[in-house]
């Protein structure tokens, strides 16, 4: 797997995943849907573990066991970094840049498992 098409790819299920347990919490939640709905957030909640579980495979298929592992981390805080500057301006935007960001990097992580 190509480094940069790893790196894109970690950084995108990354920030989908971080966003979608942000999104899972009440206060986040009706800032982008204005009330709560505890099914969607219990979705959330699993989706965002399950893109998170994700963004480690391209970064161990790159660059190994021990420096991918160690990228993914860093990944992990760029994405948090990420919402905690636009969560509190732009929650709309940030629950639809995760939503980009998890279609666009699905079909993309599937191809690359080939």
């Amino acid at each position: 797997m190509d480094m940069v098409l790893a790196l894109l790819l970690g950084a995108a299920l990354s920030y989908a995943g971080m966003a979608a347990l942000c999104l899972g919490m009440d206060r986040h939640h009706r800032q982008v849907w204005t009330r709560t709905a505890p099914a969607l957030q219990r979705v959330l909640r699993v989706l965002g573990w399950l893109l998170l579980a994700a963004a480690i495979w391209p970064c161990v298929r790159a660059w190994g066991s021990s420096v991918g592992v160690v990228i993914w981390f860093g990944l992990l805080s760029a994405a948090a970094l990420i919402l905690v500057l636009l969560l509190p301006y732009r929650p709309k935007a940030a629950a639809l840049l995760m939503g980009l960001a998890a279609a666009g990097s699905l079909p993309a992580l599937l191809w690359s498992v080939s």
